[in-house]
């Protein structure tokens, strides 16, 4: 084998799963596959494409398959992620290598991906272009009432399986620019304890979802069909609350919500497509 050969690590590699997992944390400090994979949640969609050396990833290019949504048409598209190279490597063109591999993989197909702020000026240099996204508010005054909706724990595997059905039949939180079937994208930050509570308002619809200070932080809703969100609202806050914000886009459940601002916390960069032109955001569950 070539001493740097680029390999294509799917759902079945297991030993190879193993490299990547050692991989990852080296470049990400806070960020660890193998809580995910124990899950299950490596399936046919997700591809890391990792540059071997010595037995070992030294940088890597992962591919997600998604539906994406623009304006309501449903298209498949890849999200780039975990994209980087061991620090040991850098300076050598390593992770351009890594991101040609897995560009080829996607085609002429739409792509996108989140960047650290830090290396916007890599991505271009492959056809992306930064694209605004921008935060969405409303003042909304609330109190605690009624019994809390329960709280769901993604350890239980029927809870994955019914977030996996939402998230694949169910009503997409936006149609804007979002996506649908993105279960096992929303399930990494919760394996890795980045994420908000999930809350089940009632069988059909499940939301992520928490306080902070007096501000109610609803990143996504995975629902059947439409339902009455603020009824649900005092049943999703212990203490009062005088403000929301929204992970998403919320015109289907918030539709007088008001532009907050631009997201600077992760860079949205695509290839071969253009979102919406109306202020959007891409559900922060939905990010790989």
């Amino acid at each position: 084998m070539d001493p740097l050969a680029v390999t294509e690590i799917g759902a079945s590699d297991i030993q190879s799963q193993e490299l990547f997992c050692d991989y990852v944390p080296q470049v990400f400090r806070r960020a660890d596959f193998r809580r995910w994979r124990a899950w299950g949640e490596w399936n046919d969609d997700y591809r890391a494409f990792g540059l071997m050396e010595s037995g070992r990833v030294v940088a890597n290019a992962s591919v997600m398959r998604m539906r994406l949504l623009l304006e309501g048409r449903e298209v498949t598209a890849h999200q780039l992620g975990a994209v980087g190279c061991l620090p040991s490597h850098r300076g050598r063109g390593l992770a351009r290598v890594v991101m040609n591999a897995a560009l080829d993989a996607c085609g002429d197909a739409p792509v996108l991906l989140f960047a650290n702020p830090k290396v916007r000026q890599f991505y271009p240099r492959f056809g992306f272009q930064p694209q605004l996204q921008t935060l969405f508010a409303a003042t909304h005054e609330a109190v605690p009432e009624g019994p809390p909706a329960p709280t769901l724990n993604l350890d239980d595997a029927a809870v994955r399986a019914g977030l996996a059905t939402l998230s694949r039949e169910g009503l997409p939180s936006t149609e804007r620019f979002g996506a649908r079937g993105y279960a096992t994208v929303a399930t990494w930050p919760v394996a890795n304890g980045f994420a908000r509570p999930l809350r089940q308002l009632g069988s059909e619809a499940w939301v992520f979802a928490g306080v902070e200070g007096d501000t109610l932080y609803l990143d996504d809703v995975f629902a059947r069909e439409p339902f009455d969100l603020r009824a649900w609202i005092p049943r999703l806050i212990d203490q009062p609350i005088r403000s929301i914000r929204f992970g998403f886009t919320p015109e289907r459940y918030w539709p007088e919500a008001v532009t907050a601002g631009e997201d600077l916390e992760a860079d949205l960069f695509v290839r071969n497509f253009r979102p919406s032109p109306v202020a959007n955001r891409f559900p922060v569950m939905a990010h790989t």
